[in-house]
């Protein structure tokens, strides 16, 4: 590699990413110049592999940890720090990496070492970890078109490339609409019932739009359709025609002119749907749950009709009580309630019935307090101590931090990177973990030792504001226990193979297991309490207040639940027996699955899907029920705490030791059903979250 290369940041070998002086043009020439390497690579281990694990598997996991380094690095910049040159850099270089990317997975000489591995005297000598890696490396090889030949196998990979560039695109698309839009309100009367939260943020946007003299007492508010904003605007304002434009904008992003969707997730569904049959599949589904925890489509359709028949008619009287109520306050539109009003009398219905708003939960929960809260929690659970390291790692923006993670005898384990703040000009929306450095024993910086995983944290909570700290709402409090909790399974991992530390290895439908586990906590009350301190007067949060957020923990539950199995149903409707090229639209799709999945039908002009990245713009396609499969298991071990005493600390700190010990430590090391069972003693039932959701449980159901 050439002096110009070798000082290239993005193939530099320090422990730490360069993020202070990563740039887009440094994108192409160090992709071109690593994947010219490693193509060189890959053709020398091609023609010298043998059936042995140190010959065929340990030489893939250092060629795969070069390229995820480098362009994983690039991928992570588009997420947090998107640009028109970073996106023009990564459209260049996609297709060389997606077909790198084909090659490796397609190499016959591998996969012929792997076979004959698995089948050889030596494979019982290999330990459980590794015997689970080989296998899932044969799978993984085959959905990757091993086995196809001529032009079978060139069709694939056209098809693979061109599906890589239209996630890249959809994404851009709904990032791109979501900047493009936002109301300016200029007068007191359109920011009526606003909580000062709000106007901060919109006053704050405004400036940033030209509007120098913008405040929050006077205006201009420039509200858009990112998270900080659209939320608590559905939720207060009083302009019920301002609602209405702005909730119409949210379901329409990304559907008209340049910036149009639907074609883009046509083709892609018409793809996936071609891709599977060269493999011998029916359709993308089985595809899917070839690598899945789930058996089927048919365990999948049953685990989310149980959910659904469970809520469906508990959410109709959640929406009568809204009506009911706004009924009673003279609302002129409560006989026509409808999408833009259920947030407001939601909110509405929550200080009739519980006395408190999420509003006024903000001043109890600045970030600094809720991290050290966070930190605290996960020392008692798990015995690690987290210390702030800002200055010690080069970031991507001033307001991101750095923390370094030790165990209980004050040894090293990981770090990671949070990035906590909305900036919906270059970030999309959204939260998110992702994996900065893996856990590998191979890739230790020293023999002998093992190179420790770090982890990218990020969320998209409302940043300072007036000179004070971030004041969370319950929800965003919730998100960073969430991202956290994958967090920890990616840090807290004791596995040295590197194929199979952390959330390698781990199926996509089990992977959410430890981040809704994490969002428990703030319903146990010495934990909630620590957190909760007024930003202002520091006063603990008021006793009564914590049980009031108890017993509004499931307020609305029926409609979120059901909200979450439409949403899951129509990503499996539409890539389990639907042919993009027949005479139903996707749109026809999701308004089918509505008719007995939600208590409102969708607008006629509702397109959501144009804005569901999730399935088409990342990885949960045929996957989205993995929430609700995982939520299963979370709710589930939560009650292994439940059922040790959650008051008795030494109980909990021993259950949480054997979680960590299980659950955290063994990542894809082995199957996550008999992880479970090593955790909980048995396999998961519904039953503690539709307990904990206040719905009734169905007898004798399991997850699978």
């Amino acid at each position: 590699m050439s002096d110009t290369l070798s000082d290239n940041p993005l193939l530099s070998p320090s422990p730490l990413p360069r993020f202070d002086v990563i740039a887009p043009e440094h994108v192409e020439p160090a992709m071109a110049a690593l994947l010219a390497e490693l193509g060189g690579a890959l053709e020398r281990l091609e023609s010298e592999v043998t059936p042995r694990w140190e010959s065929a598997v340990e030489p893939l996991e250092r060629l795969g940890d070069r390229l995820e380094r480098a362009w994983g690095l690039v991928g992570h910049l588009m997420g947090v720090r998107n640009s028109a040159p970073l996106r023009a850099a990564h459209d260049a270089v996609q297709p060389d990496v997606v077909r790198f990317g084909i090659r490796l997975g397609q190499s016959r000489p591998l996969y012929d070492a792997y076979c004959a591995l698995r089948e050889g005297a030596g494979f019982e000598a290999l330990e459980p970890a590794q015997r689970r890696i080989l296998e899932s490396l044969i799978r993984d090889a085959r959905l990757a078109g091993v086995g196809l030949e001529g032009e079978a196998r060139e069709r694939f990979n056209d098809i693979q490339t061109e599906l890589a560039e239209l996630a890249t695109r959809f994404s851009n698309h709904v990032l791109d609409a979501t900047k493009a839009f936002a109301l300016t309100l200029t007068t007191r009367d359109e920011v009526e019932g606003l909580p000062e939260s709000l106007l901060e943020l919109g006053a704050a946007l405004a400036r940033q739009a030209g509007e120098t003299d913008a405040s929050a007492e006077a205006g201009p508010w420039r509200i858009g359709l990112d998270a900080p904003c659209y939320l608590p605007f559905m939720e207060h304002s009083r302009r019920r025609d301002l609602r209405e434009q702005l909730y119409r904008a949210f379901v329409t992003r990304a559907s008209s002119g340049e910036l149009d969707n639907a074609p883009v997730l046509l083709r892609i569904l018409a793809l996936r749907r071609e891709e599977s049959q060269l493999l011998g599949y029916a359709d993308f589904a089985e595809v899917s749950l070839a690598s899945k925890m789930a058996p089927d489509v048919t365990s999948v359709a049953r685990l989310l009709e149980e959910l659904r028949s469970a809520s469906f008619e508990p959410a109709q009287r959640e929406l009568e009580d809204l009506r009911a109520l706004a009924r009673e306050k003279g609302a002129p539109e409560a006989d026509d309630l409808t999408f833009w009003d259920v947030a407001f009398w939601s909110e509405r219905l929550r200080e009739r019935r519980y006395a408190y708003s999420d509003e006024a939960l903000r001043p109890y929960f600045p970030l600094p307090q809720v991290l050290d809260g966070l930190f605290d929690l996960a020392r008692r659970l798990f015995g690690v101590s987290i210390t702030a390291a800002d200055g010690e790692a080069p970031i991507w923006h001033e307001d991101v931090r750095f923390f370094r993670v030790d165990d209980e005898g004050g040894r090293p384990i990981a770090a990671f990177y949070l990035d906590p703040y909305s900036r919906p000009g270059e970030k999309r929306g959204g939260a998110w973990m992702d994996e900065c450095v893996g856990r590998s024993r191979l890739l230790a910086p020293e023999p002998g030792g093992v190179r420790l995983p770090v982890a990218y944290l990020v969320c998209n909570q409302a940043p300072p504001t007036g000179g004070k700290p971030s004041s969370m709402s319950f929800s965003e409090v919730e998100t960073l226990f969430h991202e956290f909790g994958h967090g920890l399974q990616h840090m807290l991992t004791r596995v040295d193979h590197g194929l199979a530390a952390g959330i390698r290895n781990v199926e996509w439908d089990a992977v959410e297991l430890p981040s809704q586990f994490m969002e428990n906590w703030l319903y146990h009350e010495p934990t909630l309490m620590g957190i909760a301190r007024h930003v202002d007067t520091g006063e603990s949060l008021p006793r009564e207040l914590f049980e009031k957020i108890s017993a509004a923990r499931n307020h609305m539950a029926a409609s979120m639940m059901l909200r979450q199995v439409y949403f899951a149903r129509t990503d499996l409707a539409l890539h389990h027996g639907y042919d993009p090229d027949g005479s139903e639209s996707p749109f026809d799709v999701q308004r089918r699955i509505a008719e007995n999945t939600t208590v409102l039908p969708p607008l006629p002009e509702d397109r959501f899907l144009c804005s569901f990245g999730h399935i088409f713009g990342g990885g949960y396609a045929a996957g989205y029920y993995s929430y609700k499969w995982a939520e299963v298991l979370s709710a589930d071990a939560f009650g292994a705490f439940e059922e040790a005493g959650l008051d008795d600390a030494d109980a909990v700190a021993d259950t949480g030791r054997r979680y960590r010990d299980t659950v955290l430590a063994l990542g894809g090391s082995r199957a996550p059903m008999e992880v479970f069972v090593a955790f909980r003693g048995r396999e998961p039932t519904t039953e503690a979250l539709l307990r904990h959701s206040g719905l009734e449980p169905a007898a004798g159901a399991a997850a699978g």
